[in-house]
């Protein structure tokens, strides 16, 4: 379930630093969710200039750059890791990016497991199976029915 979604204007960022921001978050949103990194998707989008708006004002006639993300949980998540999630991501686009931090803007999207589907399941199906495959590789052996 972990995606992540960048929001920037064209031509103000190097490919060099993109690349470390999508990886870097990838590995943040894996720590942090304590989720294989397969799971992980992470994107950004570009938009010219002339189509971003800052306070009113176009990027292209010298608005200032103000990168945005949201991202999305299963609901469900403790709030402190969708937190620990808004800061990291902010801090990321700060230091790979540059941005001021006063504009940065981020947001954090929970989804209803019966709404998100992983390979075509719903993700509450497939969290019980995985529930009940893990329990029942725990169960030690002699241990009530089965």
């Amino acid at each position: 379930m972990p995606i992540l979604e960048y929001h920037l204007a064209e031509g103000h960022y190097a490919d060099a630093q993109i690349a470390e921001l999508l990886v870097a978050s990838s590995h943040l949103y894996a720590e942090v969710l304590n989720s294989p990194i397969e799971r992980v998707r992470v994107f950004a989008q570009f938009y010219q200039p002339q189509h971003v708006a800052v306070a009113g004002k176009l990027l292209s006639l010298g608005g200032a750059p103000a990168p945005y993300f949201h991202f999305l949980v299963l609901e469900g998540r403790p709030l402190d890791e969708c937190h620990r999630l808004l800061t990291g991501f902010t801090d990321l686009v700060v230091k790979l990016l540059h941005a001021d931090g006063s504009l940065v803007r981020g947001g954090c999207w929970p989804i209803p497991p019966r709404y998100w589907a992983i390979a075509g399941t719903p993700a509450s199906l497939t969290r019980a199976m995985e529930i009940g495959a893990r329990a029942k590789a725990t169960k030690p052996i002699g241990t009530g029915p089965g």
